[in-house]
């Protein structure tokens, strides 16, 4: 889907977000179900999903890209597990490994998040794989978030390799970015596969 955009970058993205939570919202839960097995099923098949020991993965909410299975899936591989948690009064995120999803509780925004647990949270973030939400990406695996910097922030310092979830209807040519976005290695759709950065 080619997108052209001039003027403020911040007015587009607004304007692309409103774009984008339309196009999912407006898939029954049926096809949505749908596309999400799609896209889990995509996503196992990966190499770098099949050889990580650690797996960083959000915790799907509303029209997201569903990761329940792919949750329960990696702890039934034995890999380790670690879902974010919004760290209080900054726009940042903190992993923390945990065993079961039932260990989850309503935290930021109404989303699923694992308890502040010191022995729990992952300081190293020089590798593992990250799976990584957005509205949208592009091409080059950039991303639209929801707008609150949270995984920007984060992926600036993980070092470990990414992969993007999105459906195909949200992916574009291009998007709006800053010289300091990071794009994703990996972009996963029910339909395809794209290696970006070859890593």
């Amino acid at each position: 889907m080619p997108i052209n955009y001039s003027g403020d970058i911040r007015e587009h993205k607004t304007l692309l977000r409103t774009q984008f939570k339309s196009i999912r919202a407006a898939y029954s839960p049926e096809k949505k179900e749908k596309l999400d097995i799609k896209i889990t099923n995509r996503l196992m098949n990966i190499w770098k999903f099949r050889e990580a020991d650690l797996i960083y993965c959000y915790v799907s909410f509303g029209i997201e890209v569903d990761t329940r299975s792919i949750i329960d899936i990696s702890l039934e591989k034995g890999k380790r597990l670690a879902v974010p948690r919004c760290v209080d009064g900054k726009r940042e995120l903190e992993f923390y490994t945990i065993k079961s999803i039932s260990e989850l509780k309503p935290g930021a925004f109404g989303v699923l998040e694992p308890e502040s647990r010191a022995e729990n949270k992952i300081t190293d973030l020089n590798s593992g794989l990250c799976i990584v939400p957005a509205l949208s990406f592009d091409s080059k695996g950039f991303r639209l978030g929801f707008g609150k910097g949270y995984y920007d922030r984060f992926l600036s310092e993980f070092e470990g390799d990414s992969v993007g979830l999105c459906y195909s209807d949200c992916v574009v040519d291009k998007l709006p970015h800053g010289k300091y976005d990071k794009n994703v290695d990996i972009l996963v759709t029910e339909k395809n596969l794209y290696s970006i950065n070859n890593r």
